[in-house]
């Protein structure tokens, strides 16, 4: 079983790169973005509670995310392994997936970075919010909000795997096939 994190910044492309690569390795994609989007559609207690933190532009706290992972993790232990998308993004949901996996016998094989300049991560999500029509991608305010909590909780996960010698930041800048190359020659290692 091979699991890995795709990580980045809002807009980096990690979703649209995720799906290309578990068709590649046979691998299911984990979007917690997808799961909150799936919850607030359906207007359960998880879905209202997510739309009130990502209208505000911030995360949802932790272990309602741990929580909702490790379930659809367990419904689908007879795959190949995992793409996490959007997860983890903090100190406390890395060491709970570490410990989770554990608990199964297996481990976060690689946690692979799209690396992609501010400026043009905010154009992209500007770019995405006249199509999407999500309210978080069409407000430059909140598209910077999402920055400075990726900037004060997520971006330190590299201080947390960078010493464990898994952790590989790739070149996010490109034509979808070459980031997706980029990103081959990494997974192909794991």
């Amino acid at each position: 079983m091979k699991n890995i994190v795709l990580f980045g910044p809002p807009g980096a492309g990690k979703g649209t790169q995720a799906t290309i690569l578990k068709e590649k390795y046979e691998l299911m994609h984990i979007s917690t973005g997808d799961l909150f989007r799936y919850h607030k559609s359906n207007h359960t207690e998880l879905g209202q509670l997510a739309k009130k933190y990502a209208d505000e532009g911030k995360l949802v706290p932790d272990q309602v995310t741990i929580d909702m992972l490790e379930e659809e993790v367990n419904k689908n232990l007879d795959k190949n392994g995992f793409i996490f998308d959007g997860y983890p993004r903090t100190i406390s949901q890395a060491e709970a997936l570490d410990k989770f996996l554990e608990a199964k016998g297996k481990k976060v094989n690689g946690i692979i970075a799209l690396e992609v300049p501010q400026d043009l991560l905010e154009a992209r999500l500007l770019e995405r919010g006249e199509t999407s029509g999500r309210s978080d991608d069409m407000n430059i305010e909140k598209i910077r909000i999402r920055f400075q909590e990726y900037n004060t909780k997520t971006a330190v996960l590299k201080d947390y795997y960078f010493p464990k010698g898994n952790y590989h930041g790739v070149n996010g800048v490109g034509s979808i096939e070459e980031i997706t190359a980029r990103l081959s020659e990494v997974f192909d290692t794991l």
